[in-house]
């Protein structure tokens, strides 16, 4: 759905509604309801809560001016409370288990609609309300206009150069956020700062057409398995899908840790609970049937997995039998909606010497699974269309006399600049720890070290093996870093961006300031990452978002855009490893390959067999997409 849509004014979560008062409160839950903004017959701003679990009739709550206040800091999670009226008597509405992306949209929408409420037209009386021989009416808002930008920014503007702050105004600034809190001459100083609203019409990065596709096939219930090469945007369309679905029934897993750290998620075994899967199928039921393990699978309406491509395809069939026993359905997968993601001519499963693995397009329970195989083809993360052209026939296990003949002239690349040094992709992740050990231990000067802050120290082996920054960091001046995070896209200080210590603040916590290859110097402070942990709990770690960058491995290399890159790929073991580390590279200029081969690019041949398949038999047409978008229409709901 794009911004100024009609559903904006709507979504559907769970409600609970607080009626506080000074001597006595009540509260009402209500587990599925529709809230819709709407309009009264004096065209007054109502909000209006429907209990879609039965007749009851739909209960108003009109939003008097200047005695409402949005709470919106949990929006990510789907979360957010809406107060009504005067303190100590008011109503509290408390929104939770909404789709993020509908719950952000329906915030703006309810903000701008309120702002642009208060310009220009007197509230009406309470005695002319009572006296009224009108018709109760309800209408749903209208989708935000420019006049309604319009008279939000005017609105904005007059309370900005007002001298004194307007009482239970905070629904133009819905929330404050916290710089720093730190100790002074023995006196405990805060600094706040105002989270500025910008009303804007557009919203963030828009979806291409054929991610849109994905998106409204997912939203329309369908089971959906979409792939594409490396930098097709396969992950922060995943991202819109998370944000997208309620997020008490939705479950995001990967096949690794690290991937399960961009998705916001945990690792596949971690949620099904039974282990390696190695085991006698009847030994899985009974360890997925412990009390913790079970709750998730009753809970879970819609399963996504990332990185597909390493989920060995015997391991598929295992989770498919046990979550139709434990879930008590015999419908595929247990009546689990699956979204799954990944590019199988990447990195396979990992399996013994000499064993062939299984992918999971190759279990016998995937055909009855999925119900649509799309691809990804618009490729983002490289601009040069040769460049682009060469990695497709690198991915294909094509390599040319001209595919040779570009890869290996790399080897004269420099790559340097500002005394940032090119990142050593390797094949195994001991070569990367002796190779950063040794280059720190190199430095002159002090070195300092950073320790993490962990919500649950019992949870270091799963922030360990799932974050992607450590526990302890070590640096230096002079170290060579990047990014795991992205922190401002528009300067390029994105996942992946490199950089080098170029000294450390003498204030406070000895902060690092680095100077990036994209221009620019930063100081670079603490980040958090949120992670699933066991039983649906949530751990988080706060460090700073960097690591040494004189090596980095291959599998930990997933999901980043590196600017300057040298490979060896003399010890390529996998079918498409050579395909994954040259894909972490922007482009050609940033890349040097200090030994190319020809044979180290390989592609299995029943993969290509099953994108060729796929290709032949792509299940979406345009017409029955349009059909897909429209039942959900006419559904009215989000599944």
């Amino acid at each position: 759905m794009q911004p100024g849509s009609e559903s904006d004014g709507r979504i559907r979560c769970t409600v609970a509604i607080e009626h506080l008062g000074a001597a006595a409160s009540n509260r009402v839950l209500l587990r599925d309801a529709w809230v819709t903004l709407g309009r009264d017959e004096f065209h007054e701003l109502v909000l209006q809560v429907t209990s879609t679990c039965g007749p009851g009739r739909p209960q108003n709550f009109p939003l008097p001016r200047g005695e409402v206040r949005l709470f919106t800091r949990f929006v990510k999670d789907g979360k957010s409370s809406v107060r009504l009226g005067p303190s100590p008597n008011h109503v509290q509405l408390l929104l939770s288990n909404c789709p993020p992306d509908q719950l952000r949209r329906f915030v703006r929408t309810l903000r701008i609609k309120f702002e642009a409420a208060r310009v220009g037209i007197r509230p009406v009386a309470q005695r002319t309300r009572l006296l009224s021989t009108l018709p109760r009416t309800f209408d749903t808002v209208s989708p935000v206009q420019a006049r309604d930008l319009q008279q939000a920014r005017a609105r904005q503007a007059l309370a900005d150069v007002a001298t004194t702050p307007l009482k239970g105004q905070t629904l133009r600034c819905a929330s404050r956020k916290r710089v720093r809190s730190e100790s002074m001459d023995g006196k405990q100083v805060a600094e706040s700062q105002q989270v500025k609203k910008t009303w804007s019409m557009s919203s963030r990065a828009t979806l291409s057409q054929e991610q849109s596709m994905v998106l409204n096939a997912v939203l329309s219930g369908k089971n959906v398995f979409f792939t594409g090469s490396a930098g097709t945007g396969k992950s922060y369309l995943l991202k819109r899908i998370v944000a997208s679905l309620p997020p008490n029934s939705t479950y995001a897993t990967a096949s690794t840790g690290v991937a399960a750290c961009h998705i916001g998620g945990t690792t596949l075994h971690a949620f099904a609970g039974i282990g390696s899967g190695k085991a006698p199928l009847h030994q899985c039921i009974e360890l997925a049937q412990r009390p913790g393990i079970r709750q998730q699978w009753l809970n879970c309406r819609h399963l996504i997995i990332d990185e597909i491509s390493m989920v060995e395809g015997e391991f598929f069939d295992k989770l498919e039998a046990v979550a139709r026993v434990v879930r008590k359905c015999e419908d595929p997968f247990g009546g689990i909606q699956l979204i799954i993601c990944g590019d199988f001519l990447q990195l396979p499963p990992v399996s013994k010497a000499n064993e062939q693995p299984m992918f999971c397009f190759q279990a016998k329970s995937w055909q009855k699974c999925i119900h649509l195989n799309m691809e990804l083809t618009e490729v983002r993360r490289q601009t040069d269309n040769a460049f682009i052209s060469l990695l497709h026939a690198v991915r294909l296990g094509r390599c040319t006399e001209e595919v040779t003949r570009q890869l290996t002239l790399t080897a004269t690349h420099n790559v340097e600049r500002d005394g940032i040094l090119a990142t050593q992709l390797c094949t195994h992740k001991d070569d990367v720890e002796l190779t950063n050990a040794r280059r720190l231990q190199e430095l002159p000067g002090e070195e300092k070290t950073y320790k993490a802050v962990d919500s649950d120290p019992l949870s270091v082996n799963t922030l360990d093996s799932q974050c992607p920054v450590s526990s302890n960091i070590e640096l230096k001046q002079g170290a060579q870093v990047m990014l795991t995070k992205n922190l401002d896209v528009s300067r390029g200080l994105v996942n992946g961006a490199r950089g080098v210590v170029i000294g450390f603040e003498t204030e406070g916590k000895g902060l690092p300031k680095v100077r990036f290859l994209c221009g620019a110097t930063n100081v670079v402070g603490l980040e958090r990452w949120v992670l699933k942990g066991p039983a649906g709990t949530y751990v988080s770690r706060q460090q700073l978002p960097l690591k040494l960058a004189w090596a980095i491995s291959i599998h930990k290399s997933q999901g980043m855009s590196l600017d300057c890159v040298e490979i060896s790929l003399a010890r390529v073991f996998e079918f498409g490893q050579a395909y994954v580390a040259l894909s972490r590279a922007r482009g050609l200029a940033g890349l040097r390959i200090l030994d190319f081969d020809p044979k180290v690019v390989r592609a299995n041949p029943c993969v290509l067999q099953f994108y060729r398949h796929l290709r032949r038999k792509q299940f979406l047409t345009q017409a029955s997409l349009h059909s897909c978008i429209q039942a959900n229409k006419e559904n009215g709901e989000a599944t």
